[in-house]
């Protein structure tokens, strides 16, 4: 007797087997992950019909090298691992970090397209980033090997060229920044609903930012 498919096995975004895989990819640091980093990878999933969003945490920033010290790699992977756990189709990635020196895009989307061969990559960028994409290091690899999604918000007018942007989508406003969240710490006030409380418990269990969370 043969079995049918069983209802209870959830299923990617608009999965289909004749067509290729679908990645998105959010590069960062993660210092820490928050809310605002899920909500945009949430609803860029939802909109572009990913199987699939890699939350990339970066070893060593190119852009950030020399401003200052980031909180160690293994400790942002744990933060984002604890972000994502149970959120479907949402996974931290530790590419970069296993790799090891300075962190470029093109490098890691190079080795995602060897990972998932035929997939279809979507790096998604925030204003700030998308308008400074002129400034990348192998600007024509990234391009060569993605689709470019601009993730903006309401009443914003980003200055960016729109011959670099894709695909755009709208997330609400979260005016969210891991630099306050980090002051915040520091300073014993709360940051409850900022980031997830998986997230909030790992910064204290790993007593982070040089604060005690209440």
């Amino acid at each position: 007797m043969t079995n049918g498919p069983r209802a209870d096995v959830p299923k990617p975004c608009d999965s289909s087997e004749d067509r290729p895989k679908r990645i998105g990819v959010f590069g960062g640091t993660f210092d820490p992950p928050h809310i605002g980093h899920l909500v945009a990878a949430v609803n860029v999933r939802h909109q572009l019909s990913l199987d699939l969003v890699l939350l990339v945490v970066a070893n060593e920033p190119w852009q950030k090298a020399g401003d200052g010290a980031i909180t160690p790699a293994a400790d942002r992977l744990a933060m984002v691992r604890a972000a994502v756990d149970g959120v479907p189709g949402l996974e931290a990635s530790d590419l970069e970090i296993r790799r090891g020196g300075l962190t470029y895009t093109a490098d890691t989307l190079a080795a995602l397209a060897d990972r998932h061969p035929g997939a279809v990559l979507f790096l998604g960028l925030g204003e700030d980033a998308a308008a400074g994409l002129p400034t990348w290091e192998r600007i024509d690899e990234v391009r060569r090997l993605c689709r470019i999604v601009v993730v903006t918000r309401p009443g914003s007018h980003p200055g960016i060229d729109e011959r670099w942007v894709d695909e755009r989508v709208e997330i609400p406003r979260l005016d969210l920044a891991s630099t306050d969240l980090r002051r915040r710490v520091a300073d014993g006030r709360p940051i409850d609903f900022l980031v997830p409380a998986a997230v909030a418990w790992s910064i204290q269990e790993r007593g982070l930012y040089g604060g005690a969370l209440l």
